[in-house]
């Protein structure tokens, strides 16, 4: 998308399968280390699933929990996960779809009945224990996270924006607003908006409604407007809907986004 160079090359960007349990206290590095049935003590409890990316380099990152489209945790998402840790951040991303088998898709109609089975509470719960999770991370530092997500997954980074505290920066790509907009007053963080002009499932006005929010509730919402593009302008694996120039500017301006929200905590 962007030709602008990260502080961290592809090559030295970690990654892992995790797996942690959802809604119950997390369980420490060295509790799993001196407990040798902490696996299988895991396994009694909802589990979250996804994968970690992180700078292999002494020190410590802020946290970010990455929310991929209603496509389920595909090679696009694994892609952009591991961009945003190649810019110092340590990246997780859950698997929404855990809950019901962790499936991915390229079927739109098999996609939105996925994305319709899936319920809010639980998936704020997981959230929540991702960042307790990375609080567990000797490379994440403690309560300095942020969240981004894309299409489905936006919506539910806003929303989750609303619900954690601790939560430093919000970036959505192209997602529905939250309704009703009133949630926005308990907003915790800065919000980056990117809508796409085409985008038939969010209106220009819906936009405006949002912007005229965080002025009511003097909240740091940020709306980048890509005129012409449509939903989903940065999944370069929908050549139909792809848009190069619209996504390297909203991968540049959300790369400046979260460094200015974490430029206190680096």
């Amino acid at each position: 998308m962007s030709e602008r160079i990260p502080p961290f090359p592809l090559t030295q960007i970690g990654t892992n399968a995790v797996r942690f349990p959802s809604g119950v206290p997390m369980p420490s590095m060295s509790d799993a280390s001196v407990n040798p049935y902490a696996k299988t003590l895991l396994t009694k409890e909802v589990q979250v699933e996804g994968l970690l990316f992180w700078p292999q380099e002494k020190g410590a990152f802020p946290g970010l929990v990455v929310l991929h489209e209603w496509w389920g945790l595909n090679v696009q998402i694994k892609d952009l996960a591991n961009r945003l840790a190649c810019e110092g951040y340590t990246v997780l991303v859950p698997n929404l779809y855990a809950r019901q088998g962790g499936m991915v898709t390229a079927n739109a109609e098999v996609a939105e009945a996925l994305m319709a089975r899936v319920k809010e509470p639980d998936l704020l719960q997981d959230l929540v224990s991702c960042c307790e999770y990375l609080n567990t991370r000797d490379h994440v530092k403690r309560n300095i996270h942020g969240v981004v997500g894309f299409g489905t997954g936006a919506s539910l980074a806003i929303r989750f924006a609303c619900h954690r505290k601790s939560i430093r920066s919000a970036v959505a790509f192209y997602g529905k607003i939250i309704t009703p907009l009133s949630l926005l007053k308990d907003l915790h963080c800065p919000l980056l908006y990117h809508h796409a002009g085409a985008d038939e499932s969010v209106s220009a006005e819906q936009v405006e409604q949002l912007q005229q929010a965080g002025k009511e509730y003097t909240k740091r919402i940020e709306i980048k407007r890509y005129e012409g593009a449509p939903h989903a302008f940065c999944n370069d694996m929908r050549p139909d809907v792809y848009r190069p120039q619209a996504a390297a500017a909203a991968w540049d301006g959300t790369v400046a986004f979260l460094q200015d929200c974490f430029k206190a905590c680096r």
